[in-house]
């Protein structure tokens, strides 16, 4: 590999570290738009465990912005330990692994999730883009909060089955 195609390759990888810090931002900061403009306008797939599947983002955006969007609902998403492969000059994958937390107003609940993240990227237009992010869940921490502000584990180890898993 030549000088400038290392550099190249670094500043791609930095590039990839941006968007996905970009991508998990806008998510905490409820910025439906900004989340939009990371996922490849190409048809980004988008599979999350405990979530339907999607093949476009405005189909996801759409599901993000109706609940988690909402004024009761605040999240960190805190992505660590990056690994990047790059596959050719324009695609790599990446894995990342996600403490995500939870607090849910309206549901008095307190939720804590390990996640692994598994993704694609593309270049395409002279940008970055996430064209494929999938996630498993690997640990799940829910309290339960009462209305004296007492806290209850009600979940604890595997996450719970959402929307219709078995």
């Amino acid at each position: 590999m030549t000088l400038e195609e290392r550099l190249q390759r670094l500043e791609d990888d930095r590039a990839i570290r941006d968007l996905k810090a970009r991508y998990l931002r806008a998510c905490d900061l409820k910025d439906p738009d900004a989340v939009r403009d990371t996922l490849s306008p190409k048809g980004a797939i988008i599979a999350y465990e405990g979530f339907p599947p999607f093949s476009n983002r405005d189909d996801f955006v759409a599901i993000y912005r109706e609940m988690g969007c909402t004024p009761d609902i605040f999240d960190i998403h805190h992505a660590a330990n990056g690994i990047i492969r790059f596959d050719g000059p324009d695609r790599a994958s990446g894995h990342w692994s996600l403490f995500f937390h939870n607090i849910n107003l309206s549901q008095r609940t307190l939720t804590q999730m390990g996640v692994e993240y598994a993704d694609i990227y593309v270049r395409e237009g002279g940008r970055w883009w996430i064209a494929e992010t999938r996630s498993t869940r690997t640990s799940c921490l829910i309290h339960s909060v009462d209305g004296e502000g007492q806290t209850k584990v009600s979940v604890m180890g595997p996450a719970p089955a959402i929307f219709g898993e078995g």
